[in-house]
């Protein structure tokens, strides 16, 4: 479809064959076609310009009350007025025109068409002359082909402007859609259709625009149209809304729309122009995505040197404690009580020892330790080892197993230690008790594992904070915000990805995404 352009417009502006205006509140022309400068007999748009507007009215209080009209109702149509030209002839002319407003709804001045009605009403006085002559006698045949050339000229007249109209609202490149006072639609262009799925001749007269949006759209629309706010009563300037296309989808974008009267002020209709953004908004929701993405992964490579700086500084002495350790161990008998407590303290060296060595995983994972493992098999593990922890805090576990589950290519450790601390976050956010839920499905290329509770919930302006480094929703005696970290860097490295849906006193659920073996 051909786009219309600023050019085309311009043309048309100069080549109507009716006079095109636009003036301020003041009484001064701002802008006219060449039509409106040759109906009143003006050379140059100069000298126009210089006019003041109520000099030209044959009587100046019609003016007046034009402007009252327009100011009330917001526009005027076939306002019927005598005009003097520059020449001091009088001309009879209708005038339709309607405000411009600023956003507050305010008038700030007008534009207008402006048609010669002088010949007709020649012709009127010409064909009324003829009638009186003939009147009593019988018909002449020549006044019966005056009367139907009229006719015919004013249905021509009727047909361009009508063939005009059409192709501008055809052209125009957002959606048109006009509505009886009732919403049913009576006017649909061919954007309209592209955008919406719909057929103009499946559309008009037999569908409600009721349709094209979510429930109780409408309604919103039609009050904010009606409102001062939002542009002025009668009008709605550029707001964001959604529509419903033929497929069910959802067309994003931006909506304007104005109430149509009638001469009597009476409302007959409303148009809708939507701009379609769907497109666009989609781009900038997936960029602001990739940029969060890319935040999460500087945080976690700089919390991954971080820890792993720190696990190497304090494994060099920590191993030098060990080795003095078991040097002391051959120099006291097991039967010593101090060999009692060398071993005790070796052992929590060691438990140190091997914290450190995950602290490391988290920036260097081991790529030796992963294989095939069974998801299923590794939670119904860990479930079964903290059931009788958790009924001791009245925690009902609730486990749904996809069978025939791909297995996936991870250390199993690893996946271990996230799932744990899944399972202490959602205890810890059930102090009163409640039901702990675990549940795996298959994908076409991934293994999805569902996690959630019953307990407490998190703040929607903290959900994307959950898997900051140091960041708890606990207090500081409970956690120091390493677990969630820990958890997304492992996912992370596995290929996968862990998302999170939260609302404050309904619980938690934890979506954890996991490719499958490929060799499998």
């Amino acid at each position: 479809m051909q786009e219309t352009t600023s050019t085309d417009y311009k043309k048309l502006f100069e080549n109507l064959a009716c006079g095109v205006y636009s003036s301020s509140k003041d009484g001064k022309f701002l802008d006219a076609n060449p039509a409106m400068l040759k109906m009143l007999g003006y050379e140059n748009m100069d000298s126009f310009l210089k006019v003041d507007i109520k000099d030209i009215y044959l009587v100046p209080d019609k003016r007046g009350t034009l402007q009252e009209i327009i100011d009330r109702e917001g526009y005027v149509a076939n306002y019927e007025v005598d005009l003097i030209r520059k020449d001091g002839n009088i001309i009879s002319v209708l005038i339709t025109s309607n405000g411009c407003f600023e956003q507050d709804g305010k008038i700030t001045g007008y534009e207008g068409i402006v048609i010669d009605q002088s010949q007709k009403k020649q012709k009127e006085k010409e064909l009324k002359k003829a009638h009186d002559y003939l009147q009593g006698k019988v018909v002449g045949y020549e006044g019966i082909i005056a009367n139907q050339y009229q006719q015919r000229q004013m249905e021509k007249e009727l047909k361009n402007a009508h063939d005009l109209l059409n192709k501008i609202i055809h052209s125009f490149p957002n959606v048109i859609i006009v509505t009886d006072i009732l919403g049913n639609i009576i006017i649909m262009n061919r954007v309209a259709e592209e955008t919406l799925g719909y057929k103009a001749e499946d559309v008009i007269g037999k569908m409600n625009i009721k349709k094209l949006y979510p429930d109780g759209t409408t309604e919103k629309i039609m009050e904010m149209v009606h409102s001062p706010e939002y542009g002025g009563r009668g009008k709605l300037v550029s707001y964001p809304i959604e529509k419903v296309n033929r497929k069910g989808e959802i067309v994003e974008g931006n909506l304007a729309a104005a109430i149509i009267h009638d001469e009597k002020g009476a409302e007959i209709a409303c148009v809708q122009i939507f701009v379609d953004l769907t497109q666009r908004l989609l781009m900038e929701r997936k960029l602001r995505q990739i940029e969060k993405q890319l935040l999460q992964s500087e945080k976690l490579a700089a919390m991954g040197r971080l820890t792993s700086q720190i696990a190497h500084e304090l494994n060099n002495p920590l191993y030098g404690i060990m080795n003095t350790m078991e040097l002391l161990k051959t120099e006291i008998s097991p039967e010593n009580k101090r060999r009692k407590f060398l071993d005790m303290a070796l052992s929590e060296t060691i438990r140190l020892s091997d914290l450190l060595r995950k602290m490391l995983s988290l920036s260097k994972p081991d790529q030796k330790e992963r294989k095939p493992v069974d998801i299923n098999e590794i939670l119904d593990e860990i479930l079964l080892l903290h059931d009788k922890q958790l009924q001791e805090r009245n925690i009902r576990i609730s486990s749904t197993f996809s069978p025939g589950l791909s297995k996936v290519y991870a250390s199993k450790d690893q996946l271990r230690q996230v799932f744990l601390n899944m399972i202490s976050n959602s205890r810890d956010a059930m102090p009163e008790g409640g039901t702990f839920f675990v549940k795996t499905k298959p994908g076409k290329d991934n293994v999805y594992i569902e996690i959630s509770d019953t307990g407490t919930g998190v703040k929607e302006e903290r959900l994307g904070k959950i898997f900051d480094a140091f960041y708890t929703t606990k207090d500081s005696v409970k956690g120091v915000g390493l677990g969630l970290s820990v958890c997304y860097g492992i996912i992370r490295e596995h290929g996968g990805d862990i998302k999170v849906e939260s609302k404050l006193g309904s619980g938690t659920t934890f979506i954890i995404t996991l490719p499958v073996n490929k060799d499998d």
